[in-house]
């Protein structure tokens, strides 16, 4: 019987769709009022900031993703850029362990956001909020528990309704007849300062966090058809596509409901459920009811989304010999990686019980930079010099331009993220590099001898005696 394996079955289309559920969430609908509240009447600043920093890291994944269309994205592009016999090792592994913990909490801030947008139509407490929770990520596990064929129809499905939301969202605005107000009112406060301030970093969290997921096609790229042209065309259509929904989104929000009064919201801890409030203060109380149905919809799709992805790159490092061996078997029926899944899920489960969604949001950013999104940056340098760009399938226009700019935004972002999420992400990475230690003397993996070596050595000891 033949082993099963991934399959090339999904197209430029599902592709999109995929990044795009994965990008919008819950995160646009939760962050849009911590924005404003943060950056006052300059909020639209963060998120234009946001879709830059997006579309240049794109360029970096493009050029990845189209040279190494394989499951598992970063993992095989850290072990390429740095050497799959070198510290490439020690990064693939670096990688993925902080994708059992980063994934899980992407996970989770959905299916907390999920529980807390629920209560505008249920009133739950604490505990109420939790369960919620973990079932919306069993729900979410069991609609992924399928083959890729009738994932990349769901997907569309979902795909689908996250369009018509946020298309309701944007044409309320534009019937009110105030639609292009605060576009106009963008420079009333301006400050140079403040762009430049804690603030403003913080707030880009907010925003990128929403931005988050452009680069989910290249997880799946060993399932992905014509992979050097799709693979790129799907991430630039995403983030442009989604910046723009954004931008409208909250021009249309904050030209029915003023800034001010948004902040006055967030500075006194009220009313998490601005869009449903728009929505209710043009339409009322039933059409409220309507929108927070969709918003949370769209929360499934997302969380449907970064499963999906996430899911094959525990799975990649296993088959490559590189991570535990049983995150590498495949469905025997249905082709999929359901052990990595399954763990991704439990872990997501117990986070969504313990963490609270700022918390999260936070965490998420800090555990990636380092070692995923600054170390492909470097990586895509290194496999330049080492091997040239002529034979590359997409080549990221003024090079190396967007990788000085991708880093130097990433390391603003990185320090905003606060002392204490820092220090969390150096006891995770400082664990994973302990593990990484033990695992590789075990495996005779880099930095130790291989196994060769050392049958080479043992060769040379008996020749000399």
């Amino acid at each position: 019987m033949t082993a099963p394996i991934l399959q090339r079955r999904l197209g430029l289309f599902q592709s999109t769709v995929i990044n795009m559920i994965d990008m919008v969430g819950i995160g646009p609908f939760v962050t849009l009022p911590i924005v404003m509240g943060l950056m006052g009447g300059m909020f639209l600043y963060a998120w234009i900031a946001g879709a830059v920093l997006s579309l240049i890291d794109a360029m970096i994944w493009s050029e990845l993703g189209a040279a190494y269309p394989l499951a598992g994205g970063s993992y095989n592009f850290l072990k390429e850029a740095y050497g799959k016999n070198g510290l490439g090792k020690m990064m693939s592994f670096l990688y993925v362990w902080q994708t059992i913990i980063q994934a899980p909490l992407v996970a989770a801030s959905a299916a907390i956001g999920f529980s807390q947008y629920l209560g505008y139509l249920i009133e739950l407490g604490p505990l109420q909020q939790k369960l919620v929770s973990a079932a919306v990520i069993v729900v979410v596990t069991i609609l992924l528990y399928r083959k890729i064929d009738s994932i990349g129809k769901i997907a569309v499905l979902l795909w689908t309704g996250v369009i018509l939301t946020i298309g309701w969202i944007i044409i309320g605005g534009i019937a009110n007849g105030h639609f292009f107000q605060p576009l106009k009112d963008i420079n009333t406060d301006f400050s140079w300062g403040q762009l430049a301030s804690f603030a403003f970093g913080q707030a880009c969290i907010k925003s990128i966090y929403s931005y988050l997921g452009y680069y989910n096609v290249c997880h799946l790229g060993a399932e992905i058809k014509n992979p050097g042209k799709n693979i790129p065309r799907s991430m630039f259509i995403s983030v442009i596509g989604i910046a723009i929904l954004y931008i409208a989104m909250n021009m249309s929000v904050s030209s029915v409901i003023s800034w001010q009064e948004i902040k006055h919201w967030q500075d006194a801890g009220i009313n998490s459920f601005v869009v449903s409030t728009f929505i209710e203060r043009l339409y009322g109380f039933t059409a409220a009811n309507t929108i927070t149905v969709m918003i949370l919809w769209v929360a499934m799709a997302s969380l449907f989304a970064v499963m999906l992805g996430y899911s094959r790159v525990p799975y990649a490092a296993a088959i490559d010999g590189t991570f535990f061996k049983i995150f590498g078997k495949l469905h025997p029926t249905r082709n999929f990686p359901y052990v990595s899944l399954l763990v991704l899920a439990a872990f997501a489960f117990v986070f969504s019980m313990l963490f609270r969604m700022s918390d999260v949001i936070s965490g998420i950013l800090a555990m990636r930079i380092m070692v995923q999104f600054i170390g492909q940056a470097v990586g895509v340098v290194i496999l330049r010099k080492r091997n040239g760009s002529d034979h590359l399938p997409y080549k990221m226009p003024l090079y190396p331009l967007p990788v000085i700019l991708a880093i130097a935004m990433w390391l603003f972002v990185f320090y905003s993220t606060g002392f204490a999420v820092i220090k969390s992400f150096l006891v995770v990475i400082g664990s994973g590099i302990l593990v990484y230690f033990m695992y590789a003397k075990l495996q005779y993996q880099w930095p130790f001898k291989t196994k060769v070596a050392l049958n080479i050595d043992e060769e040379i000891k008996k020749t000399g005696d």
